[in-house]
């Protein structure tokens, strides 16, 4: 039996602020994917998953894309076409494929992870140039250099583009993979084209199953014959899939219609974001900050703050010791972010 609040909305009783990824998909979604046209998506013979590949490669500004089940296929098909085995990835030391992927690219890849603070959620240009200085010291040498964008462990933190030009221009020639699984929610947020942001990174990957509310799946998009290369990559990992459409159906769906709503996910990040400042002004929560869909914070108590809000019928995790995330999305709307809300003020 599978947990007891699954599917479960603020209007049952039980309001799911864990992550954005139990989003479930909607009526149009669920219409597009009956709907869909098919074929043999190893062939390369599901024209459903070819539009949404085009569709996903047009909006990033990229010359091709690739449908992979989840962001962790995504960023792992990066790393092991841009990265070669023996060197060194640069990237935060709390970025996803840092700490949320099971050690998956030491695994797959033969890397080794060059870690830099990212606190705050940027990759330093001063850390990057360090980095690559160190190959003429007998240390190992930068192939590639990963980012976060928006950076989920600092609160969804989107870059901005001053940020990303200082990026590219320390990795010099070195290949920069941006980890885009929020990336629409950085567009939204800053006013910037997510093909804008992508421009300045080699490969760019997004979800469609977080704020998006597709089921599955996620889009790995780059030059052309990384992406080939990808292809490769996707089946060595068990990623290459058959009558896919099914699932690309939907993803067309949030890409066209979904994107411009994530504005309503960080409006009500920030309403509880300035509740959870109220409640523990130390904890790190600055609503000033909260630019999109995700609260982290660090109570006095974090296991008993997740306890308590549980008893109120509010979801929540902890993402790391002492660190508790609240993560909006399509699933919540004002009567439930009023139920945390109340849940918040009387915790211990």
């Amino acid at each position: 039996m599978g947990s007891p609040w699954n599917g479960l909305s603020a209007s049952s009783g039980l309001v799911d602020l864990r992550s954005d990824t139990v989003t479930r998909p909607t009526a149009d979604m669920r219409r597009a994917m009956a709907d869909a046209e098919v074929g043999d998506d190893g062939f390369g013979e599901d024209p459903t998953v070819a539009e949404l590949e085009a569709l996903y490669a047009e909006r990033v500004g990229k010359e091709a894309a690739v449908l992979v089940p989840s962001g962790t296929m995504a960023n792992q098909v990066a790393v092991r076409v841009l990265a070669r085995a023996g060197t060194a990835v640069v990237a935060g030391r709390r970025n996803h494929v840092v700490a949320y992927e099971a050690g998956a690219s030491a695994r797959n890849s033969s890397v080794q992870f060059y870690v830099v603070p990212d606190d705050d959620g940027l990759v330093r240009s001063s850390d990057v140039s360090y980095a690559r200085a160190l190959a003429e010291f007998h240390q190992p040498e930068v192939s590639l250099v990963c980012i976060e964008n928006t950076h989920m462990a600092s609160g969804g933190t989107p870059w901005t583009l001053g940020q990303l030009d200082a990026l590219a221009t320390a990795a010099g020639g070195v290949p920069v993979h941006m980890d885009g699984a929020r990336l629409f929610n950085a567009e939204v947020a800053t006013g910037v084209p997510a093909a804008t942001m992508a421009s300045r990174a080699t490969t760019v990957m997004s979800c469609l199953s977080k704020g998006l509310c597709a089921p599955i799946g996620s889009l790995l998009a780059g030059p052309a014959e990384v992406i080939a290369a990808g292809r490769v990559e996707r089946k060595r990992l068990g990623g290459a899939m058959r009558q896919a459409g099914i699932i690309a159906a939907a993803g067309i769906v949030a890409l066209r219609t979904m994107v411009d709503r994530l504005a309503e996910d960080h409006a009500r990040a920030r309403r509880l974001a300035e509740a959870v400042a109220d409640r523990w002004p130390d904890a790190g929560a600055d609503p000033a900050r909260t630019a999109t869909n995700i609260v982290v914070f660090s109570p006095p108590d974090a296991g008993a703050v997740v306890a308590h809000l549980g008893t109120h019928g509010v979801l929540a995790e902890a993402i790391e010791p002492g660190v508790v995330r609240l993560v909006t999305h399509h699933d919540v709307d004002d009567e439930g972010i009023e139920r945390a809300l109340g849940a918040i003020a009387k915790a211990p």
